[in-house]
């Protein structure tokens, strides 16, 4: 049975909907009777079965070109129907405020994309006012622009140009009729033709548009969604962006994509690209300041270009050198969960020769944030692989043991100091299958299970508990390596074994008990090397951000034999001469040797005064300074740091191994080099405010005794003998002869005395303590270093009044040395002989003088 008036049922109920009448149609059906119930499900059902159509016309991707069908056919009936020679239809895009059409261009199989701006033209003022605008004559017509409404090689004569309204009778679209055939103007006629259609037209075009982007919507977050759900399966960070620009390019049907990390440290924007194979990734880097992506980079604003070459941003020489023509641009910032740009996309040359509209750039703007998530874990899980990576390397690096622990003292890592340690040889840890067994063998088992040092369990336990630190001196590790036994392939090639707490001379191997009794290794049958090691125990505890205990840290010195020695040379001596006392074997250096050497003291002048003016952290930073440039110069000349004694220090040369060179003439080069460095040294402390050095360095030659003085457990190495007192006389010296260094007549001659040397003979004296006498010099310089006159002349008239007064010419002497005080008024040796000749004159030496000056303090 029919129904009547049934018209648009679900229309209708839209309508009701919005007007809150909710019930329409429970109150029609309650009412009906069976035969007009069954009528009205056919109506409905035939409404949604046009709507799953017009859903399944949304979801074919064939919807995209029935727009350009539809307008393809209008463009053409309307100039039969109007007798147009040419018609093009804008469609209005109010996103972008512009209007886009197609243009067939003679001799070209292809239409051409054209976009214009609102209000330009004849076409945007059509579309901004919706007023018809009929053009007789476009010479003479005011709104005609040749440059924006004409056409290449295509003159044109008469327009006319008419708005294609909505069912809101909102502009639709523009239809623009071109020369009329016949050569006659367009007329009223053409324009009342055109209005009995335009309305449909409207309706048609503008249901199309709604199809189209009901489509494109959905195919879009279908698009968005398969990407942006793939940008979460790595978090390799290259993976990562390969699947970033495949993903955005096919989202947005680009031709080419590129995404660009930036480089804030380095001031660049870095991407990887595939070579010509395809496969293999090439990087590459430009400056983050140039370009379209540096100037987003830069400004962090997006950038939507239709015609690259119009853009004074865009650089086509990478265009000119490939052939590839760049045409549209849509380049976007990438922004972190801190709001921090990381990265550009770029996307290159929409398909069919379009320009990204401002839905590409909304959908665009969604992928970026999920692939800014994606790029910040995939950065942070790279950061943690470098970091895991360079922790790992600082590990082995350390020459100390290294184990650490997770909260229940279990081994969580063990670096290569610990596993040589406990006795594996080197070149097994080198191998990566044995080294891959004993971590097998060792993690994750109690670190006091495997590592047998006292107080190491309830160090380590104490540490977890309560986060305290514990260091334990001079620790005693006993272990044992079984080697793999002629046959038998159930051991490693090396197995670690710990002393039983019953009996410690059977082992037990890796300690794993219960063991079995034939297992056990015994030190009285040889199935066992013992290892034992003296070590200083250091337990920490490892904690989280928040200061919570998560693990311990046991680090192990090894102080043993070799390693103390190695490591008491370090501090006297450079490590290469340090290697070669340690390839001659510990008893060389314990037992005492008689060597031929050179001895240099070197001492701070008025250092008590400068502690008492200055803070006690700022004295022991400036030595601390000074020492270091000073303790180069004697490395630097092959020497040998003895020791440190306050202020002052003390370097022998040619001991404990015997030097290359004339140890005498280094000694003095390094007492030079000193003097140089104390000069730049004092420079820099004139800048910082800091007190002035001064110092003062003897130096003799001769027979010592070089050996370490101690015991096994703390050893020093040191000279013992007459030049090693001699040296520290002449330093004190300096002092009374107010001069920054003086050698020994020795040191003189091992250097080649005046033929190398530029000094002055201060005195011939006998030092407290010493019967026999010696002559002593100032060091000035070098040979052939430059005096300049008036120093020459000071230093011939000094020397010849020295050669008066051990002549006992005392009244001659004088009168030289008074004329070289009036040189250097100053000079405290000219002063000292002024001085010792008016005595002398007064009360003359006895007969056996022989110019010996006897010294009465140290």
């Amino acid at each position: 049975m029919p129904l009547s008036n049934t018209g648009s049922i679900l229309a209708s109920l839209t309508q009701f909907t919005q007007l809150n009448r909710t019930t329409v149609l429970t109150d029609r059906v309650k009412n009906l009777s069976i035969a007009e119930f069954i009528c009205l499900l056919d109506f409905i059902t035939a409404e949604f079965q046009q709507f799953l159509r017009a859903i399944d016309m949304i979801n074919n991707e064939a919807l995209e070109t029935m727009l350009e069908q539809v307008m393809d056919a209008f463009t053409l009936k309307i100039g039969q129907i109007l007798q147009a020679d040419r018609t093009i239809i804008f469609l209005l895009d109010s996103t972008k405020g512009q209007l886009w059409g197609k243009i067939n261009q003679q001799g070209d199989s292809e239409a051409k994309d054209i976009r214009l701006p609102l209000n330009v033209g004849i076409a945007g003022y059509v579309a901004a006012t919706g007023e018809l605008l009929n053009i007789q004559e476009t010479k003479d017509h005011p709104l005609f622009n040749v440059d924006i409404d004409g056409i290449p090689n295509y003159p044109i004569q008469n327009v006319l140009c008419m708005p294609i309204l909505s069912s809101t009778q909102q502009v639709v679209a523009v239809v623009e009729l071109l020369n009329k055939s016949g050569g006659v103007p367009f007329d009223g006629e053409d324009e009342e033709r055109f209005r009995d259609f335009a309305s449909s037209i409207g309706i048609i075009l503008e249901t199309c548009q709604s199809f189209y982007m009901a489509a494109r919507n959905q195919r879009g977050a279908a698009a968005l969604l398969r990407a942006t759900s793939s940008l979460g399966q790595s978090l390799d960070l290259e993976a990562t962006l390969k699947s970033v620009m495949e993903q955005a390019r096919r989202l947005m049907k680009a031709d080419r994509s590129t995404l660009f990390m930036l480089s804030r440290e380095k001031g660049e924007l870095w991407s990887k690209i595939a070579k010509a194979d395809g496969k293999t990734m090439m990087e590459i880097r430009l400056p983050a300041n140039r370009g379209i992506a540096g100037y987003v980079a830069t400004t962090g604003k997006t950038v939507n270009i239709a015609d690259a070459y119009k853009d004074s941003r865009f650089d086509p020489s990478t265009d000119k050198r490939t052939g590839y023509r760049t045409q549209s641009i849509l380049c976007m910032p990438v922004f972190n969960s801190s709001g921090e740009l990381i990265a550009v996309t770029q996307l290159i040359n929409k398909e069919n020769g379009g320009s990204f509209s401002s839905s590409d750039e909304e959908f665009m703007q969604a992928f970026n944030i999920q692939a800014g998530i994606a790029l910040e874990n995939a950065k942070l899980f790279e950061t943690v692989l470098t970091e895991k990576q360079y922790q790992k390397d600082i590990l082995e690096s350390l020459s100390d043991a290294v184990i650490s622990t997770d909260f229940m003292g279990r081994i969580f890592t063990i670096n290569d100091a610990a596993l040589e340690l406990l006795g594996c040889p080197e070149e097994q840890i080198r191998d990566a299958k044995i080294r891959q067994l004993w971590e097998y063998k060792l993690l994750g088992r109690h670190v006091w299970d495997v590592l047998p040092v006292d107080n190491i369990h309830f160090r380590l336990q104490d540490s977890l508990a309560t986060g305290a630190r514990h260091y334990v001196p001079e620790q005693t590790l006993k272990v044992g390596i079984a080697h793999k036994k002629p046959g038998d392939v159930s051991v490693l090639p090396c197995v670690l074994a710990i002393p039983s707490s019953e009996n410690p001379k059977v082992y037990i191997p890796w300690n794993e008990t219960p063991c079995p009794r034939e297992e056990l290794l015994y030190e009285e049958q040889d199935e066992i090397v013992p290892i034992e090691r003296s070590v200083n125990l250091t337990v920490n505890p490892l904690t989280n951000a928040e200061g919570e205990v998560q693990g311990g840290l046991v680090v192990l010195e090894d102080i043993s034999n070799e390693k103390r020695i190695k490591s008491t040379l370090y501090r006297y001596m450079t490590p290469s001469v340090a290697e070669q006392v340690i390839a001659l074997g510990e008893q060389s250096m314990m037992v005492g040797e008689r060597k031929d050497v050179s001895i240099l003291f070197s001492d701070i002048r008025g250092y008590t005064t400068m502690t008492e003016n200055v803070e006690a952290t700022e004295v022991v930073a400036l030595l601390n300074q000074y020492f270091e440039t000073m303790v180069e110069a004697v490395f630097n000349h092959q020497g040998t740091l003895d020791k440190f004694i306050g202020d002052a220090l003390m370097a022998v040369f040619g001991a404990p191994l015997p030097l290359p060179e004339n140890h005498a003439w280094l000694a003095v080069q390094s007492a030079l080099d000193m003097r140089r460095r104390l000069v730049e040294f004092n420079q820099k402390c004139v800048f910082e405010n800091q007190p002035q050095i001064r110092f003062g360095i003897g130096i003799s030659s001769g027979e010592v005794v070089s050996g370490n003085i101690g015991s096994n457990k703390r050893m020093d190495y040191t000279v013992i003998g007459d030049a090693v007192n001699l040296s520290s006389r002449l330093e004190s010296l300096t002092k009374e002869y107010a001069c920054d260094i003086i050698i020994s007549e020795y040191t003189y001659n091992l250097c080649g005395g005046a033929a190398r040397l530029l000094t002055r003979e201060l005195d011939k004296t006998r030092v407290k303590g010493k019967s026999k006498a010696v002559r002593i010099y100032e060091l000035i310089g070098l040979k052939p270093a430059y005096l300049d006159p008036q120093t020459e002349h000071f230093l011939e008239i000094y020397h010849q009044g020295r050669e008066a007064y051990l002549a006992r010419d005392f009244q001659r002497a004088l009168g030289l040395f008074t004329e070289a005080a009036r040189l250097r008024p100053q000079d405290h040796p000219t002063e000292i002989h002024v001085q010792r000749c008016q005595l002398y004159l007064k009360t003359p030496p006895p007969e056996s003088w022989d110019g010996i000056h006897i010294m009465t303090t140290k």
